[in-house]
């Protein structure tokens, strides 16, 4: 997502700590937060319903679209994008996940299972280590195993305290996690905006027709409730486009180790949302089953760390060898 089609000069990285570094926290802190806080701005569109919210979401944010690729000066970008068959292609199934993500956790804070919501978005690095055994064929260390372990745990233990499979979680967790599949594949050479620009395209005729289907069935909510309602559905396309941009704002700027730790912002601030907020009920069998999720992220994201860590010093340590040549041996002294 972060990819530019055209390189630019390489700029130097400014020092830990510096500017940068905190405009790219602040960013990052931003984009998890406005995310974590959609359940409360999506109550306040009631009486629109989900199919509606997310009609709305795609053809606002398409405008939005529009007035940030006139902004960046990224319109011939996207036109490359819709030339490309097969990046359009890779696009449009990505369109479709996200629309139907979208669809599920609007249709959760619609029937008060922002909890539920909550856990799909803690699972979803998990799917994402799974996605690369399954499709990439990655090898895991034994220790992204064991994290798998009790991530299935935890669903065996939440299907049991709901007396059904958590559908919600679920289908959140592996449509973004599918989501982001490709977009790590297409954004190598695709930028976010354009990129995005492009889904939004997919989506809008749908969600045009759609909207005039429901307001010629008498059920759109977009006339009749005042200019206030109104008004909250078109900034829907504000609320989905912002988040993103402050996401590649701090992605550009921060180690990944860092983007990686802030993304449990949203999912947590779901989770105080469902519970203090909208008193949604969490019996002890319920934090039994994110005390497992817990426990899988923390080892997923000590592994993460020293792996980083490793890397780094390998890299450090690889030039000072090359320079001083090969060590050689002595042999033992008597």
């Amino acid at each position: 997502m972060r990819a530019d089609p055209s390189p630019g000069p390489v700029r130097p990285q400014a020092p830990a700590g510096g500017p940068a570094d905190r405009r790219g926290l602040a960013s990052g802190v931003a984009a998890y937060a406005l995310w974590g806080l959609l359940p409360l701005y999506f109550t306040v569109l009631a009486p629109a319903g989900p199919d509606e919210i997310v009609a709305h979401r795609a053809l606002w944010s398409l405008l939005v679209c529009a007035a940030l690729l006139t902004a960046t000066r990224t319109w011939r970008a996207f036109v490359v994008v819709l030339r490309d068959r097969r990046t359009l292609g890779l696009l449009t199934l990505a369109a479709v996940l996200l629309a139907t993500n979208w669809l599920v956790f609007v249709l959760a804070v619609a029937t008060d299972r922002v909890v539920d919501a909550s856990l799909g978005y803690f699972v979803n690095p998990l799917v994402t280590v799974a996605l690369a055994v399954t499709v990439l064929h990655e090898r895991l260390r034994t220790v992204q195993w064991v994290a798998l372990g009790c991530g299935a745990a935890a669903v065996a233990v939440l299907t049991l305290a709901y007396g059904r499979v958590p559908w919600i979680a679920l289908t959140l967790a592996v449509s973004f996690g599918l989501y982001g599949l490709i977009k790590s594949r297409v954004g190598r050479h695709v930028a976010a905006v354009p990129g995005f620009a492009a889904e939004t395209l997919v989506l809008a005729p749908l969600a045009a027709g759609w909207l005039v289907w429901l307001h010629v069935q008498g059920a759109g909510t977009f006339v009749g409730n005042g200019i206030g309602h109104a008004a909250l559905l078109a900034l829907s396309g504000v609320a989905t486009t912002v988040p993103l941009v402050l996401f590649n704002s701090a992605a550009a700027r921060l180690p990944l180790s860092v983007v990686g730790l802030l993304q449990y912002l949203t999912p947590l601030l779901h989770l105080v949302i469902g519970v203090v907020l909208l008193h949604e009920p969490m019996p002890p069998a319920r934090w039994w089953g994110f005390a497992l999720v817990w426990l899988a992220l923390v080892v997923l994201t000590v592994d993460a760390v020293r792996t980083s860590r490793a890397a780094a010093l390998a890299r450090r340590a690889g030039p000072r060898v090359s320079a001083a040549g090969p060590r050689v041996r002595r042999p033992p002294r008597p």
